[in-house]
C-alpha cells in the first residue's frame, strides 16, 4: 500500500477517528487505526466496539492496500511532521514507512483483516438536522447525564421524534434537561437512548455550520451519524427510558421573571466562596420585586439582591449552585421565567413554547 496525503488532512482524519480508539483494551488490534485504501477512497477507522468512527481522507492512492497502525504512535508521528505532503507506504510484512520532507519513520503495522469492521446500518429510519442544531442541542443537555454506572439509562440521552418534533432529554436524579426542536418535515415515531460519550464525541467533530447537514439513521441497536465524509456508529443503550412526563407538573405557587445574565453572574460570584468538594447550597429568598441570594461557607459569606417580577407566594429555597449555573449558561433568552411550588419541590425554568425545560431539585438547607 502506498498513499500520499497532506499533513493537515491526515491530522484532521486521525483526530476524528482517535475519539473511538479505546485507551484501555485487552484487544491490541482495537488500539489501532485502520487505514483502508482497497477501493478508490482512503478511509480511516477507529472502533472500540461501542462507538466506531470512519472518515474519508483526501489523498492519492499510489498502491491499494489495507493496514492497521497503532493509533497513539501514528497520531504522534503525524502531529510532529512538517506541514507538507506525507507518504505512507507498507510492505508485505506490514512494516510501514512514513515519510515527510527529510523525516522518515519505520513502524510495525498489523493486518487489517483482524480489525473489527463497523456494523452495517440499514438506512431506513432517518432524520436530517443542521450540524449547528445538533451540536447546540447536545451542549444544552449533555451536562445533566449521570456518569454513575449503576444506571445505564442515566448515562445516555433520550432522542424522541414525534411527527416534526425532536425531543432530547437527559437526567441524573437531581435535574432534568429537555430541549425540543422543530424539524423541517414530519417523521415516523422514533424513541432511542444514545450514550452520552457518543454525543460528546459527535459534538466535538461537528463543524456546527447552519448550512451543513447531519443525517441520523436508527436501527434496533445502533445509531449512525453521517456528515462531512464522516460516519459515527454507536450502540444504543437498551431499556425503557424514564417516564418524565409525570415529573413535569405545570402547577406553581410562585412565578418569577428575572434577567438571566444578572442571575447567572450573581451565582457565579457566590461560588467563589465554595472550596472544591464542599457542598454548600445557595439560599434564595423570594419576595415582591426582589430576590436575595445568600451563600455561607468555611471561607466566608456573601449575599446579593436582584430585581425580579414576581407572581404568587414568597418563598425561601436552596439549590446546588452548579446545577443552576449549568442550566443558565445554555439558555439564550435575555429574561427567564422560573416556576416554584415549595422548598421541597423542584423548580422549573422554561419558556412559553416549552422549547426548553430545566427541572432542578432543591437541597435541604436547614443543615447548611
Amino acid at each position: 500500500m502506498k498513499l500520499i496525503c497532506t499533513k493537515s488532512e491526515l491530522l484532521r482524519a486521525v483526530n476524528t477517528v482517535l475519539k473511538a480508539v479505546p485507551s484501555k483494551t485487552t484487544m491490541t488490534i482495537l488500539e489501532c487505526i485502520l487505514i483502508d485504501a482497497s477501493t478508490n477512497d482512503i478511509k480511516f477507522t477507529g472502533n472500540d466496539m461501542e462507538l466506531g468512527i470512519e472518515t474519508i481522507v483526501k489523498g492519492e492512492i499510489a498502491e491499494k492496500g489495507v493496514i492497521a497502525l497503532n493509533a497513539k504512535i501514528f497520531s504522534e508521528i503525524i502531529r510532529k511532521l512538517p506541514d507538507n505532503d506525507v507518504v505512507i507506504e507498507s510492505d508485505g510484512n506490514y512494516t510501514t514507512t512514513i515519510t515527510c520532507e527529510k523525516a522518515r519513520f519505520n513502524i510495525a503495522g498489523k493486518s487489517g483483516d483482524d480489525f473489527t469492521k463497523l456494523p452495517y446500518i440499514e438506512k431506513e429510519d432517518s432524520l436530517s438536522l443542521s450540524q449547528f442544531t445538533l451540536k447546540e442541542v447536545i451542549q444544552q443537555t449533555i451536562f445533566s447525564i449521570s456518569d454513575n454506572d449503576s444506571n445505564k439509562l442515566m448515562a445516555g440521552e433520550l432522542f424522541e421524534v414525534t411527527n416534526n418534533e425532536l425531543k432530547v432529554v437527559s437526567l441524573d436524579g437531581h435535574r432534568i434537561s429537555i430541549r425540543k426542536i422543530l424539524l423541517k418535515e414530519p417523521y415516523g415515531n422514533i424513541k432511542v437512548v444514545v450514550p452520552g460519550k457518543t454525543l460528546s464525541e459527535v459534538s466535538k467533530i461537528l463543524s456546527g455550520g447552519n448550512e451543513d447537514e447531519v443525517k441520523l439513521f436508527f436501527t434496533g441497536n445502533h445509531i449512525l451519524f453521517e456528515f462531512n465524509e464522516t460516519k459515527v456508529v454507536s450502540r444504543l443503550i437498551e431499556g425503557e427510558y424514564f417516564k418524565i412526563d409525570q415529573m413535569l407538573s405545570s402547577d406553581y405557587e410562585t412565578k418569577l421573571i428575572i434577567n438571566k445574565k444578572e442571575f447567572l453572574n450573581c451565582i457565579d460570584r457566590a461560588t467563589l466562596l465554595i472550596r472544591e468538594g464542599e457542598k454548600k447550597p445557595i439560599i434564595i429568598t423570594i419576595k415582591d420585586g426582589d430576590m436575595e441570594l445568600k451563600i455561607q461557607s468555611a471561607v466566608g459569606s456573601m449575599n446579593e439582591n436582584i430585581d425580579i417580577t414576581k407572581e404568587g407566594k414568597d418563598l425561601m429555597i436552596g439549590f446546588n449552585p452548579k446545577f443552576l449555573i449549568d442550566a443558565l449558561r445554555v439558555i439564550e433568552d435575555e429574561e427567564i421565567t422560573i416556576f416554584l411550588v415549595n422548598p421541597k419541590a423542584p423548580c422549573f425554568i422554561k419558556d412559553k413554547e416549552e422549547s426548553y425545560i430545566y427541572l432542578i431539585l432543591p437541597v435541604n438547607f436547614s443543615a447548611a
